[in-house]
């Protein structure tokens, strides 16, 4: 259950702090973490805590909460550590409405926000999942997906003509938080499935009926699979095909 109320609060006196001490985007990349981190932690004292030669974003004393935005085969080593003592709970933000500001890296001047046409969901986090696989199963793993409304910073610094393409981002501030998707059991992944969608189904079929890709469609797939939530069952015409096996 999400806390609107309480997330721009925190989000408000994250970004005041910071612009008290330096510019925004000063931090590059660690807005979001910051404010989530404060957000899913609000007592101070149980952020960046040592824990067996690692340090949690958060340690409760009972639960460690990891923030994390990218680059889950990094995570390998304290997955490995913690999990054999703790309920770890992963939170990866997902962008769900995008505004995309450009910096001019000579005159420090922005561009105004314009808003992207993609609309972020559940499936772009299983190009992360892919990369902890084996440890999806535990028990002890949790899943947290904050959907957030982002404005997002980038510098004209790309390789194409416009320098857009190839560019770095520089930092994303959050708007808002819209919700919370979390997978607290392996029985939760079933809620990307779409109800309408009639079984047998290809990997077409479901990225169709989720407006996704079919690369993000196989990927998806292949997890739901690996998790016995889905069953392969021969083909339909030269594809395979998939229904949910019953838990």
């Amino acid at each position: 259950m999400i806390d609107e109320e309480r997330f721009q609060s925190v989000k408000d006196n994250y970004i005041s702090t910071q612009r008290a001490r330096c510019s925004i985007g000063t931090l590059q990349e660690k807005t979001v973490h910051g404010i989530l981190k404060d957000y899913y932690a609000p007592d101070k004292d149980m952020q960046e805590v040592p824990v067996n030669g690692y340090v949690a974003d958060i340690f409760t004393g009972t639960e460690i909460i990891e923030i994390q935005t990218a680059n889950f085969n990094k995570m390998r080593d304290k997955l490995t550590c913690f999990l054999t003592q703790y309920p770890v709970t992963i939170v990866y933000p997902i962008p769900r409405h995008k505004w995309i500001g450009w910096i001019n890296e000579e005159t420090g001047e922005c561009s105004s926000l314009r808003k992207s046409p993609l609309t972020g969901t559940i499936y772009r986090a299983f190009y992360e999942l892919y990369k902890i696989k084996t440890f999806l199963p535990d028990k002890n793993l949790h899943l947290c997906f904050p959907l957030l409304d982002i404005e997002e910073y980038r510098l004209l610094n790309g390789w194409s003509r416009d320098k857009k393409r190839g560019s770095q981002r520089y930092d994303r501030i959050p708007v808002a938080l819209v919700d919370e998707i979390r997978f607290d059991r392996t029985e939760d992944y079933l809620q990307i499935i779409p109800y309408e969608l009639e079984e047998p189904f290809t990997v077409s079929e479901f990225a169709r009926a989720v407006k996704i890709r079919n690369e993000e469609a196989q990927r998806v797939l292949h997890i739901l699979n690996y998790l016995g939530l889905i069953v392969q069952c021969g083909k339909k015409g030269r594809a395979y095909a998939y229904y949910v096996k019953e838990i």
